[in-house]
Order: C-alpha cells, then structure tokens, then sequence
C-alpha cells in the first residue's frame, strides 16, 4: 500500500474548503432562503433552474456505484475528465519542484494541465508497439524520485490500442506515486476496466467520461474512481458547484438507459470494423493500425495532401503527423455508416482528383 497521505500537498492537508449553502443542507424540500437564489423562477420560462444544483451530486454518484460495482463515496465527478485531470496535478504536485511521467504519443491535457500548474513533465515514448516501455519506464520512476504522478492512457489516444495489463500492474506494483489510468474509450474495447482494482491498489486512479459511448460530450461530464482519501481530496479542492444541475439530470437519464448504450456501442463497433476493412483495400493507404476505441490511426502516403483534400470535402479528421511514432498518420472517428460511406468514397476519388479528372 502507498501512503497517500504523504503525496498530499502540505497546503492542501491545511486548506479550509469552501462549503456552500448546499454543502450544509442535502435535504430537498423546504423553504430556501440560505443561497441568495432567484426564487421566482429561470428567466425563459421552462425548466426551472434557479436552484443551485447538489454540490455531491449524491443521486449520479449512487447511479454510478451501482452499475460500476463501487462505493459512491469512491467517485469524483467533474467538468469533464479534463477537470480531474487538472485536480489531481494540484492536489500531489509541487509547482516548481514535482513532476509527471506521461507516454507519447498521448492525450494532450495531461502535458497541458502540467505547465499550467508549472508541474515538470517527464516523457517515456511508447514502444514501436504503442506498448509502455516497462524497463524504461521503471528506470525513469527510479531516478526521478519527483514523479509523483503517471499518467496512462488505454486505450491510448492517438492510437486506440490498450496498454499490456501486465506492464499497467508491474507500474503500479512499483511506483510509490499514483498511477492514473485514463478509460474514456474502455467501451469500445474488450478489455477489462481497471475500476475493480481501487480496492487493490490505493494509489490506482480511473478516469471515465461521458463524451464518447454516451454520446453526451456537450454536457462535459467525467468520473474519477479511487480511493477514498484521493476522492476526498479532489472534493476539498473543486469549485462548489462544479458539475450542473442540466448535466446531472440529463446524465441521470442516460444511466437508466443501458439498452441504448449497449445498442450504441454494437453499432458503432460494427461501424469500426466495416471501415477498418475498406480503408486497408484503398493503395495509399500504408497501414491500419488496431483500435479498442471508436477511432482509428491510419498511415497514408501523402498524407498532407489527403488531409486537405478531405477538409475541402468538408470531411474533418485529426492530423497526428507530429505526434511521435504516428508520422504521415491521420486520426479518423468512426462515424455513422452512411458518414463512413462518404468518407471512403471521397479517398476512392483521390486519385482522380489528384490528375485533374
């Protein structure tokens, strides 16, 4: 067990938190004159939300318990991922002192929220796999006793594969910081979450979101799986009333809708594979790379050439030419099928459109 309490920021343990009008009463009917609230209505008429929303989210949170196998009181709900991404950086890390260890090519965020906070960033690229360099990166954990987070992306995001479970649990077996595992994509793979494994590894922290497979990017709505002690941190720390009361209501919704996701995901796997095939049949196309998640990292030749190409179709990929170990590689979302039907027809057309025809 690492003892987390010893990661924890000195002026974090000593921080007073802010506690809000709600934070001092959960109960939902009564007369409420503590918040300084419009007590009329919303302007707009409709739904009324001249209420402040519940800072715990204490009914999403047991939602999610029930259907992830957790305690709600091991769940951080956020603005998004990116929130927790950014809390758990000012809650363990030093400015000026700390360090991050990441594996590009990766999610961008987590390199952003480091210098934001002025948290030094360690890198220790993925092998020619898109695997965790395991030797170097216990290496790196060895000689840098700064590191106090590391963050793993599986699947990984550009390359939508899933990182060796083997060389995910030697890291976290060796590592005295936390090991952040970043899941946003885990639904489209066949692999196991990692969720069941918080009450094995107190320093093991999980990040979902809301954005991809439940279709509800527009409400920014993400979770973080951990030990309570991490959870009660990253409460300590957060804005009051930082998850909205739209979001919890329409998140609340999705839950009670698991049918429909599971109606999603076959298709948009289904979706993964149709387009996997057409693209490995067109002749610039160099390689197809595997996915667990709802992408697909594709290597072409000309690539520049294709990515404009396809913008001025109005078709919008990911250029991820610049990311180490992804060169001449576009990143495609797997679209609706009819989506994906226009897509592989306009590269079919490349040639042609290239010779003037």
């Amino acid at each position: 067990m690492v003892n987390l309490d010893s990661l924890i920021r000195e002026n974090i343990k000593r921080l007073k938190p802010y506690s809000s009008a709600r934070d001092e009463f959960s109960g939902k009917e009564g007369i409420f004159l503590d918040a300084n609230e419009n007590p009329i209505g919303s302007v707009g008429g409709g739904d009324s939300f001249n209420r402040y929303p519940d800072p715990q989210q204490r009914s999403l949170r047991e939602r999610i318990a029930e259907l992830r196998n957790v305690k709600s009181s091991q769940i951080f709900l956020g603005n998004g991922s990116d929130e927790a991404i950014d809390l758990m950086i000012r809650a363990f890390c030093e400015p000026g002192r700390d360090k991050i260890l990441i594996f590009p090519p990766t999610y961008g965020m987590y390199e952003v929220c480091a210098a934001v906070n002025d948290v030094g960033i360690m890198r220790v690229n993925l092998t020619e796999a898109f695997d965790i360099n395991l030797q170097a990166v216990l290496e790196k954990i060895t000689q840098e006793k700064a590191i106090k987070l590391i963050y793993i992306c599986s699947p990984n995001n550009p390359t939508g594969n899933s990182m060796g479970r083997n060389n995910i649990g030697e890291v976290l077996r060796q590592f005295k910081g936390i090991v952040i595992i970043d899941e946003a994509y885990i639904d489209f793979s066949h692999g196991t979450s990692w969720v069941s494994q918080i009450k094995t590894y107190n320093n093991l922290v999980i990040f979902h979101t809301f954005s991809k497979v439940w279709g509800l990017a527009g409400i920014r709505l993400g979770a973080a799986f951990a030990d309570e002690t991490v959870i009660t941190v990253l409460n300590r720390i957060k804005y009051p009333y930082n998850v909205n009361a739209v979001t919890q209501k329409i998140a609340l919704n999705a839950l009670n809708n698991i049918e429909q996701h599971n109606t999603m995901v076959n298709t948009i796997l289904q979706q993964r594979t149709r387009l996997v095939q057409q693209l490995k049949k067109i002749s610039f196309v160099n390689k197809v790379f595997p996915s667990d998640a709802n992408f697909i990292l594709v290597q072409f030749d000309r690539t520049e050439e294709i990515f404009n190409y396809l913008i001025k179709k109005q078709i919008i990929v990911r250029d991820r030419r610049t990311a180490p170990l992804c060169a001449d590689c576009l990143r495609i979302t797997v679209g609706t099928k009819e989506e994906n039907k226009i897509l592989i027809n306009a590269l079919k057309n490349f040639d042609n459109h290239d010779s003037g025809v």
